[in-house]
């Protein structure tokens, strides 16, 4: 039997080319990990506690909306991060399993099959997080992929592209703070976007995961710039996660926060295909979301990594320091080359840049090719290690 056709020019996933990039190569010291964004920095120590205290619970099917407590908890927390009305818990908030799982199945649940005649159209950021373009092939519709570059910013200009291709659009993904260039869209950016998707009546997924890592200044969110431009609830979904802000990726738990239609009908999806995420792990995510005072902590170990990129990659070519997120976005003259180079010389591994784009529809130049992505993950010295391997063997 055939396999679909919708996913035939799919290239191999970044990590596994990362692999067989540097197979058969060994490290030229320690090896220093760079190339993913897992966070290192510990765990609140009150989760595993949380966890133990309902551990029965495990015996039970977890609720697919999600338990009430937990999403009067990110309502709490949606309201006091972003100064808006706390957006209703039982019709506009829907836990999710990983924010990747919503980023995927709203696109199924909410684009349609043809819009104003023609196949729909998905628009995203290039570079992007990988599960965007393939929820736009399942859906359907078309990707397209809008250049993030230097020249603009490192966040995309999609309102330059053609009306009709925007008359097709369902979906336009956003992430702010970028992976991986660490690009915030501020106020202007955001309504510049909901006026877009108003006129060309589409839908914004707005990717805010690494919303928590910047720093000195929050970064505007979608829905604290809808609210303040009075956007109609229905154009925006916002997801959030605790794998950065609470160094908990192994948790999957993240958030979609919408207008109640978009919610219902993710939840429907949900109820015949979802995984909802543990009873248990739901109470960890309750308190998880309740609590402030480690989400600064762990800013200030980001904060101080963001410093030493500076001190020693701060005149370096190629270096730009990001805004927020936690990654770096250096410019190489090729990628692939300057990751192999960092790995046999100095046991650096970091990711090429073209492995998280495409080459654009314009026949434009591909916007990763010339980057490496190198995150921060990792605690202080190792980080100190490998930035300085990297001016070490690239300066």
């Amino acid at each position: 039997m055939d396999h679909p056709r919708r996913f035939s020019d799919l290239p191999e996933y970044a990590f596994p080319r990362l692999r067989s990039l540097l197979d058969g190569h060994s490290p030229g010291a320690a090896p220093v990990a760079m190339s993913i964004g897992e966070p290192q920095h510990a765990i609140p120590a009150f989760v595993p506690e949380v966890i133990a205290r309902h551990a029965a619970e495990f015996s039970k099917y977890p609720p697919n909306e999600g338990t009430s407590g937990l999403r009067a908890a990110i309502s709490g927390w949606l309201a006091q991060r972003y100064n808006i009305p706390a957006p209703d818990p039982e019709t506009r908030i829907l836990p999710l399993n990983g924010t990747r799982e919503g980023l995927f199945n709203a696109a199924i649940a909410l684009s349609p099959e043809t819009k104003n005649g023609a196949r729909p159209a998905v628009l995203l950021p290039n570079p992007f997080y990988q599960c965007y373009a393939v929820a736009a092939l399942t859906a359907g519709a078309e990707p397209v992929y809008g250049s993030a570059t230097e020249a603009t910013g490192f966040l995309p200009d999609f309102a330059s592209l053609p009306k009709d291709l925007l008359d097709r659009t369902t979906i336009l993904y956003m992430c702010s703070p970028a992976n991986p260039q660490g690009a915030v869209a501020d106020a202007a950016y955001w309504r510049q976007l909901l006026e877009l998707a108003e006129a060309h009546d589409f839908m914004i997924f707005a990717d805010e995961c690494y919303s928590e890592i910047y720093r000195e200044t929050a970064p505007t969110g979608i829905l604290d710039a809808a609210h303040q431009g009075g956007a109609a609830p229905a154009r925006v979904l916002a997801f959030h996660s605790l794998s950065t802000r609470t160094n908990l990726a192994g948790l999957r738990a993240g958030v979609a926060t919408g207008g109640p239609s978009a919610i219902k009908a993710m939840k429907q999806l949900r109820s015949y295909a979802g995984a909802p995420v543990p009873l248990p792990l739901q109470h960890a995510a309750e308190a998880v979301w309740q609590d402030e005072t480690h989400v600064v902590a762990n800013r200030a170990l980001y904060q101080t990594k963001f410093a030493q990129a500076d001190h020693i990659l701060g005149n370096m070519p190629g270096f730009a320091s990001p805004e927020a997120g936690c990654f770096l976005w250096l410019k190489v003259p090729d990628g692939e080359a300057a990751t192999l180079k960092l790995w046999s010389e100095a046991g650096v591994k970091t990711l090429p840049g073209a492995y998280l784009s495409r080459d654009p529809q314009d026949g434009s130049a591909n916007p990763g090719a010339g980057y490496i992505r190198a995150a921060l993950v990792a605690p202080e010295a190792d980080v100190v290690r490998g930035l300085t391997a990297i001016r070490t063997v690239l300066g």
